[in-house]
Order: structure tokens, then C-alpha cells, then sequence
């Protein structure tokens, strides 16, 4: 280190100054109070989002979101996974059928295929499944069964390419050193692969999951009632249109919120193996936090 004749006790470092930084904070802070101002000024009654939060049925609206949001995933994770190992086989037929469903449901909106599903009573009056079942087409499909099948196929086609890059993860060499152990086929993905997919099967999924929350919303077109639907009908009877939107978006930053803290500990879970140091969890750093702030200072 070169010797600059100042002595050491007389040396003294001094921060950089960013003032790109305070400039961009100023310029965020403005934009952000320019927002608030706005809709504080409008003419929008904040007191209807408290007095409605937990109408009767805004609760039954959250119930159906969160029962179609896990049925339509259920579908989507079972579908999904049979169409990834499809899609893996050495068998043209179901390799080319699993590439053709991934591609249709995966190139045409979601909301176009709710419609599909709820006006194919136009198409077929009947649904004929001798001897199991026999109806008229309106009677058979329900808004609720339109709702699932169109969530439920629709996410199959986007969870079978999820499941299919999970189980490509996982190295070959596991796979044929336990075929070469005497497993079969269907033991080796069961045992070996699937639980290592999982740590790059589950973020993925996480999010899904929770895109499928927020999906929902779209089932209002075939007659289905769920959190949306019941706050705009809840705003057209009150005169409170706008206000019942902004409830619903609360609701659904809670349900998003809970199940981001979900992902969270199932992601830990599966990483354990994988990373030395598992990443703390939220109360766990609340916890050092308040130790640091409680440690006595040692005397000197």
C-alpha cells in the first residue's frame, strides 16, 4: 500500500453519495402520493369495503373460489403428470396424442374454452353413456362442472410441461441403476424420481396454484358464482360498483398472500438434501431479530 504521509488516526472513509438514487426515491414517492391524492379525492365510499367484507355472501363467494381453485388443480396435477410420463413414453401413439392435447389447450385462451364447454348444449342434446349415465346436455352440464372442466383440462396441458421438465431433472443414471436393481418401471418413478422432481416441480406449481386462484374470476361467463361474481352483483344492488371491486381485490391479495406463505414452507420441505443451509423462516427471523435486540452488551 502506497504511504500517502497522513498519518492513520487522521484517515477516514467517506461514503459514495448515489444521487441517482434519491432522485429515482423522489420521483417513486411523488408518482405514489400523485395515486393515493387521486383516489382520495374521488368520489368512491371506502366505508362499503368494511361494511361488506364479510357479508354472507362474500364468504360463500371465497368458499367456492378457494373449492374450484383446489378441485380444478387436483385435475390439473393428476392430468398433468399422466400426460408428462405420455409425452416421455417410447410409444409414438401416446407420445403424439399427449402432444396434441398439450398444444390445443396450451394455444387457445382459457376463456374461450369455458365457452366452448358451456354452449356444446347447442351441439348435443344428449349425453349417452349407456348404462351409466343418461341426460339431457343442459342438465348434465352444470355451471359448476363447466367451471371445473375448463380450469381443470386447461391447467393439465400447462402442469404436464412442469412435470415433464421435473422428471428430465433428475439424472438417467438413477433410473438405470435401479432398473439394473430389479425395480420396474412404475417403482423407479415412484420411488426415485418423482420425490427428486419435486424440488423443480414445486415452485412452478406454487405459482399455478396460485394463477388458478386468480383464474377463477374468469367462470363468471358460464353463469358460475364465485368471489367476482358475488361482488358485482353485491355492487349493482348497493350503488357501490367500484368499492366491491376493491373488495374482491383485497380478497384475493389475502388468498394469494396465504398460500405464497404455503409455497413457501412446501419449497423448504423438499429442498432439505438438496442445500446445506435451509433458508430461515419467517419466524425464525423474527426470532434472531428480537435475540440480537435482547443480547446484553458484554462490558469491555
Amino acid at each position: 500500500m502506497k504511504d500517502t504521509g497522513i498519518p492513520r488516526a487522521e484517515m477516514r472513509a467517506v461514503p459514495v453519495r448515489h444521487y441517482g438514487r434519491y432522485a429515482a426515491a423522489v420521483v417513486v414517492l411523488a408518482l405514489f402520493g400523485a395515486i393515493v391524492s387521486a383516489f382520495a379525492r374521488g368520489e368512491i365510499n371506502w366505508g362499503a369495503i368494511p361494511e361488506y367484507l364479510f357479508d354472507d355472501r362474500i364468504m360463500e363467494g371465497v368458499r367456492e373460489t378457494l373449492v374450484l381453485t383446489v378441485l380444478s388443480m387436483l385435475i390439473g396435477v393428476a392430468g398433468g403428470t399422466v400426460l408428462a410420463v405420455m409425452r416421455l413414453s417410447r410409444n409414438p401413439v401416446t407420445a403424439s396424442v399427449a402432444w396434441f392435447y398439450i398444444w390445443f389447450f396450451r394455444g387457445t385462451p382459457v376463456y374461450v374454452q369455458l365457452l366452448v364447454w358451456f354452449n356444446l348444449g347447442l351441439v348435443f342434446d344428449y349425453i349417452n353413456l349407456p348404462p351409466v349415465y343418461q341426460d339431457e346436455w343442459s342438465d348434465f352440464m352444470t355451471p359448476f362442472l363447466t367451471a371445473l372442466l375448463g380450469l381443470g383440462l386447461n391447467e393439465a396441458a400447462y402442469m404436464a410441461e412442469i412435470c415433464r421438465a421435473g422428471l428430465l431433472a433428475v439424472d438417467e443414471g438413477q433410473t438405470e441403476a435401479a432398473h439394473a436393481l430389479g425395480m420396474r418401471h412404475g417403482a423407479t418413478l415412484r420411488r426415485i424420481v418423482i420425490p427428486q422432481a419435486m424440488r423443480v416441480i414445486v415452485p412452478p406449481t406454487g405459482n399455478e396454484v396460485i394463477n388458478m386462484l386468480k383464474t377463477t374470476s374468469l367462470v363468471a361467463a358460464v353463469q358460475y358464482y364465485e368471489l367476482l361474481r358475488y361482488a358485482q352483483d353485491i355492487g349493482q344492488t348497493s350503488g357501490s360498483p367500484v368499492e366491491m371491486l376493491f373488495l374482491a381485490a383485497v380478497w384475493y391479495l389475502v388468498l394469494t398472500s396465504l398460500l405464497s406463505v404455503g409455497q413457501f414452507y412446501l419449497e423448504r420441505y423438499y429442498a432439505r438434501g438438496a442445500i446445506r443451509n435451509l433458508p430461515p423462516t419467517p419466524w425464525q427471523k423474527v426470532r434472531a431479530t428480537l435475540s440480537t435486540l435482547r443480547r446484553p452488551e458484554v462490558p469491555r
